[in-house]
């Protein structure tokens, strides 16, 4: 797809007449694209769908563009966010770890301790519903809960929107992308633009299993990926399908009795005591450490974890089962799960910070 910058104002088209006169419009877009001037259209890569995904959706009045999806990356990265200005999302959702945190909890402002893992954002635009308990609807619903969590930003969207608009940029872009000044409907439709960007699909696996490419994966991921699906493990009775999680809500016998009530939170119901969302596995081997509490460090406790069984909760999945695996077994599923991995997704410009 190719990426046509829009004009914005006739001071603007005369500007572009007259680049025309010398410069191949493919190559004018080219430059403008890198001066940032905002667009309307998605630039190639950015929103590509890979090979066995299915198409993502957008919310009507939030459908993408290239000015949503700057303004979005801005407040992705921006600290004003936060109460004290000393945090932004990228605080705890870091590139280089597939958007995820490398600590238990991460601090809010303040120093504040977190009560939860941070989860990685990749294909985040694919789940259904949102926090561990899945309490939250859509992904501009959940921007909020960050915001005015007290062991986060600990702030108010009215507030951060006032602090917008006394920044003559942010009102310049929320104009351009949404027609109307900085708002908490442009504040929360922003930022999900962008975070429906962060797509994951071009690890290892996927290059072996959706791309046709039969060396992608070497002797020992194969074996570990035919140990992942089989009857034995049983991990992808949990961690199916494209994303590897089929987003239901377990109790994977972590506790027997556990201080987070998960799923409880939400319902009331005891049945849902100390269940959470199953979440994704691609670029598992970056996002540690695990579990929503982060109390496994490392992926080989993960495993020693589901070989023992469980704790035996009271709402423990009968999916989760103790089985042995060997020491050459356990070293091929490792290495399926390193497999995960997507480099692109870690390293790719389009998403690094504006500031």
């Amino acid at each position: 797809m190719f990426l046509y910058a829009l004009y914005g104002s006739k001071q603007n088209l005369n500007r572009m007449r007259l680049f025309t006169l010398s410069i191949f419009v493919p190559i004018i877009c080219q430059l403008f694209w890198a001066c940032g001037e905002p667009s309307t259209m998605i630039p190639p890569a950015l929103m590509e769908i890979p090979k066995g995904f299915p198409e993502m959706e957008f919310p009507e009045g939030n459908e993408f563009t290239m000015a949503r999806w700057e303004l979005g990356k801005k407040l992705f990265y921006d600290p004003v966010l936060s109460l004290d200005s000393s945090l932004s999302c990228a605080s705890c959702h870091k590139q280089a770890l597939a958007f995820a945190d490398d600590v238990a909890f991460s601090d809010g402002v303040m120093g504040r301790a977190g009560t939860r893992n941070s989860p990685t954002l990749a294909n985040i635009g694919y789940h259904p519903f949102f926090t561990r308990e899945g309490g939250v609807p859509s992904l501009e619903m959940q921007i909020l809960v960050p915001i005015q969590e007290h062991n986060e930003f600990a702030f108010n969207i009215v507030y951060i929107a006032e602090r917008l608009n006394r920044d003559s940029d942010y009102v310049k872009m929320s104009q351009e992308a949404y027609g109307r000044l900085p708002d908490p409907f442009v504040i929360t439709r922003s930022i999900a633009c962008f975070e429906r960007s962060l797509i994951s699909g071009n690890s290892p696996y996927d290059r072996y299993e959706f791309q046709g490419d039969d060396k992608a994966l070497d002797k020992d991921e194969k074996a570990g990926m035919e140990l992942f699906f089989s009857e034995k493990t049983a991990c992808g009775s949990c961690h199916g399908g494209f994303n590897f999680t089929h987003y239901a809500f377990e109790n994977n016998g972590l506790y027997k009795n556990y201080p987070d009530p998960g799923r409880f939170r939400l319902t009331g119901d005891p049945a849902d005591s100390a269940r959470f969302k199953v979440p994704s596995l691609r670029n598992i081997a970056l996002t540690a450490p695990y579990m929503h509490d982060g109390s496994l460090a490392d992926l080989e406790a993960v495993l020693d974890h589901y070989q023992s069984g469980g704790q035996g909760h009271t709402n423990q999945s009968e999916k989760v089962r103790p089985f042995t695996l060997t020491e050459k077994e356990k070293r091929q599923l490792l290495a399926f799960l390193n497999s995960l991995t997507d480099q692109d997704f870690l390293t790719n410009e389009a998403y690094k910070s504006p500031f």
